[in-house]
């Protein structure tokens, strides 16, 4: 069917019988055509899920758009004496909890920026009173950074952060934060962020304590591919030893209203190409996620064709990080109907599933 070289025969042979890629492999694999990385990545994804693409009935909470960090890819941070700013108190966020009560979602996802003020003890307050609103849901809450900082303000190891948090219902990490683990680039896009090493030992240590946590990557600004193939090797050894990731999540960076717009966007083609390698590469992780706020309905739909086979959730129209940025959905959102619809014409069968990817019955 392909007439390929030599250096992309070899990890197609190998991704064909089963078989672990190299990174030079998944380099090579880059500059493979486009129809067979979403051939491979198909046959890859089918044997993982079948024809199964999940999807999940969530909402989302971000507490402030305040934070101590302002990393130049960033189009939702905003000072604290912005007229653009939020900063919800307590009574405000359990409201928001209040309003989806009975709007049957199983996931509550709390990010936002890294508040100034609020330490790990203040959260642990919140997270119990919300579970009490809605204790049928799981709590799938903060970056690793957002962690690293409320703990350590708390004066807290890692570990002792996360048990509490976890005693108070935190089930689960959303996995941002990661951007891009190279160093090099990491010093000119987000200078004052944690490194890529405690973004990495916060999620061994969750996964210690039970934590299950999604892994993205922020690709398309200044990074290369050898960049973004360390990146995921970093996270494939993780998960060898850990086995707790449950879906990596690639992330389009979007230009608008940031201090890297003139880095522009890459294309949908490249999207795609990002999301077949991230299956062919991570045959450790479960699921990979065409997350749509990002994405746009129409491409993540496009992604269940290059390997995806999880589009989130159904979002409600609580989320502005990506609509900030530029993202296709000014005010995202999707019902059960749209997303099982969206599903199915892509030529696959949809399941609604909890956090941790068991079906909901109905």
């Amino acid at each position: 069917m392909f007439d390929l070289p030599e250096e992309i025969e070899t990890p197609v042979r190998k991704i064909e019988a089963g078989e672990r890629i190299s990174d030079a492999e998944a380099l090579a694999l880059v500059d493979a055509p486009l129809s067979l990385l979403g051939l491979l990545a198909t046959r890859a994804k089918e044997r993982k899920s079948g024809r199964y693409v999940y999807y999940n009935r969530n909402f989302h909470i971000e507490p402030t758009n305040v934070c101590v960090f302002n990393c130049r890819f960033c189009s939702y941070r905003r000072p604290a004496d912005s007229p653009e700013a939020w900063d919800y108190g307590e009574e405000e966020i359990l409201a928001q909890v209040e309003a989806h009560r009975h709007s049957g979602a199983t996931e509550i996802h709390i990010v936002g920026g890294v508040h100034p003020r609020n330490d790990l003890h203040y959260y642990v307050g919140l997270i119990r009173k919300i579970k009490a609103i809605m204790p049928e849901a799981s709590v799938k809450a903060f970056t690793a950074i957002e962690l690293a900082y409320m703990i350590r303000k708390a004066g807290l190891a890692p570990a002792e952060g996360l048990c509490l948090l976890r005693d108070a219902g935190m089930e689960a990490i959303p996995g941002g934060g990661a951007e891009i683990f190279a160093e090099s680039v990491r010093q000119r896009i987000c200078p004052e962020k944690g490194t890529a090493e405690e973004w990495l030992a916060m999620h061994r240590e969750a996964h210690r304590a039970g934590i299950p946590t999604n892994a993205t990557i922020l690709y398309g600004h200044i990074e290369s591919w050898e960049d973004r193939i360390d990146h995921l090797s970093r996270l494939r050894s993780l998960q060898d030893e850990t086995g707790g990731f449950n879906a990596f999540i690639p992330l389009k960076y979007r230009s608008r209203n940031n201090a890297m717009s003139e880095a522009g966007e890459v294309s949908v083609v490249e999207d795609m190409r990002m999301t077949a390698l991230s299956r062919l590469y991570l045959d450790n992780v479960p699921h990979i996620k065409a997350y749509w706020p990002m994405f746009g309905k129409t491409t993540a739909q496009m992604a269940l064709a290059f390997g995806a086979d999880d589009m989130d959730g159904t979002i409600d129209d609580s989320t502005k990080i990506y609509s900030m940025a530029g993202a296709e959905d000014r005010s995202p959102s999707m019902t059960t109907e749209e997303m099982e619809r969206t599903i199915r014409s892509a030529g696959y069968l949809p399941v609604e599933r909890d956090t941790f990817y068991n079906p909901v019955k109905k």
